[in-house]
């Protein structure tokens, strides 16, 4: 049985080797990459509540495949102030009980 997260406890994320480049690219634009899934978990919420996402997704994907970059254009525009880099909590420390875990 899967074992129950719970607040406070690490998870571990592991790329395919196959990975689309603008996910890697996404992945390593991220300031704090923990907070940036934060925010797509809870917009998932927010839209469709708590549900199993693999009983809705295709198990291979193609959304990315032969699709082109957004252009800027494209992009929703920012208010003004915006243009400043928000105040971001620091990435979470690790300790050593952290790294055992992972080992």
């Amino acid at each position: 049985m899967k074992k129950i997260k719970q607040p406070g406890e690490n998870f571990s994320l592991k790329t395919r080797k196959t990975e689309d480049p603008r996910v890697m690219q996404w992945i390593n634009a991220q300031t704090n990459l923990m907070d940036s899934l934060r925010y797509l978990i809870e917009n998932e919420i927010a839209r469709n509540g708590v549900r199993n996402l693999q009983t809705v997704i295709p198990a291979e994907r193609t959304l990315l495949q032969g699709s082109l970059p957004q252009q800027p254009a494209e992009l929703p525009s920012a208010a003004p102030d915006a243009q400043q880099e928000p105040d971001l909590p620091p990435d979470e420390e690790l300790d050593e009980e952290d790294i055992e875990a992972w080992i």
